[in-house]
């Protein structure tokens, strides 16, 4: 059986993505919304249509069987993901890209190649999912290096012990989000983090980008997950120590966190781990308008409930979202646990919501323990359109 491929010009992989009939009732919604005229549907781009300009380095005989300079993979690593990167895509503009590939298969292939790197003069871009959204994976401009080597993770993507007493994992940085739960489901517990991009986003992503996940509170950002890191830069191997907590001065972790890998590039974490939800419950509350749900989560906010999901949708969101009529905003609330029953949290943000204009169904919201129930009803058609979301 071939291997999934990405899409190299866009968001997600090959064999999936929206139909051309989902494609036209989306671009007549967009065209409603901002009452403009959407032109005619442009077909994606073909590989056998990108002109890629001739590598200009060539690796060492050492790390040849590392590399790759095959128009697919250099196509597919010269940009991020964001609406910027793909319309330069669909405009079939490809004229950075890096001339080298590197897929090393442990940490010493990572040193390898950042010492092959500096001896040449070339830039070393770490590459996780490519899901950026900022410029992260591309090449600088032609004439500051030799050339660029785009350094993918990918398969560093195992998780490599569990500490279940202290509930953490040591965690290669080049899994991705779906990848990583699955390792860690046995084991009973999860890291919990689902940022949009979850399914084609890295460990090591997330880390060097401070990304933030869907749930509301508490445990949102990726900064409070991180118990250590180990890291290569160009001058060694940094590894900070793996403690609780610690007063004893900066944190060196926070050096690298969010720092967009400028610094090095992550090879292992030990991350803190939560145990598995068993019990959810989550209701959708509409308002008149959006400024009445805001002032209800405002007030939510203060409760010290701490909802797992507390996201609301203007009219125009809920509609494309499918979570709403188009003519109220949308709140999707939510808890969960793998402890307690919810029903006492949710009645009292549904209170808290209606004494601010808002309405629910009675009965809505009860804990429920099977593992779909969070995807139900009105809240269900949104959470749908996030993969990561559940």
């Amino acid at each position: 059986m071939s291997e999934r491929r990405r899409k190299f010009w866009g968001w997600g992989y090959e064999d999936e993505g929206p139909t051309r009939e989902q494609q036209e009732r989306l671009a007549e919604l967009v065209a409603a919304r901002f009452g403009i005229a959407v032109p005619g549907l442009a077909a994606p781009p073909r590989l056998e249509e990108i002109a890629l300009r001739a590598p200009r380095l060539t690796p060492p005989t050492a790390l040849a069987p590392l590399c790759s300079t095959a128009l697919y993979d250099r196509a597919g690593h010269t940009y991020g993901k964001s609406f910027r990167d793909v319309v330069r895509a669909f405009r079939r503009d490809y004229a950075n890209p890096p001339d080298v590939v590197a897929f090393p298969d442990d940490e010493q292939d990572v040193v390898a190649l950042l010492d092959w790197c500096a001896s040449v003069g070339a830039a070393a871009i770490p590459y996780g999912g490519g899901s950026s959204v900022v410029g992260g994976v591309e090449a600088p401009p032609a004439g500051r290096h030799r050339g660029a080597v785009s350094i993918d993770l990918g398969r560093l993507s195992r998780v490599l012990e569990v500490d279940p007493v202290s509930r953490a994992a040591r965690i290669q940085a080049g899994v991705l989000g779906p990848a990583l739960e699955d390792q860690l489901r046995p084991h009973g517990v999860t890291l919990r983090h689902f940022p949009q991009s979850f399914e084609v986003s890295s460990l090591g992503g997330w880390i060097a980008t401070r990304a933030g996940g869907h749930y509301a509170t508490l445990y949102t950002h990726i900064d409070d997950f991180v118990e250590s890191l180990r890291v290569v830069t160009p001058t060694g191997v940094v590894e900070s120590r793996r403690l609780p907590g610690s007063g004893a001065g900066p944190s060196p972790d926070r050096l690298f966190i969010g720092s967009e890998g400028i610094l090095g590039i992550i090879t292992e974490a030990w991350m803190r781990l939560q145990h598995r939800p068993r019990l959810r419950a989550s209701a959708a509350v509409t308002f008149p308008d959006f400024a009445t749900g805001a002032a209800a989560v405002h007030a939510l906010s203060q409760t010290g409930l701490y909802p797992t999901n507390c996201r609301l949708l203007d009219p125009g969101e809920a509609l494309i979202a499918g979570a709403g009529s188009g003519a109220e905003a949308v709140l999707v609330l939510g808890f969960e646990s793998a402890d307690h029953p919810l029903d006492a949290w949710m009645a009292r943000a549904l209170e808290c919501c209606r004494d601010h204009g808002g309405t629910a169904p009675e009965g809505a919201g009860r804990t429920r323990s099977e593992e779909g129930a969070a995807r139900e009803g009105v809240a269900g058609a949104w959470r749908q359109a996030f993969p990561s979301a559940g």
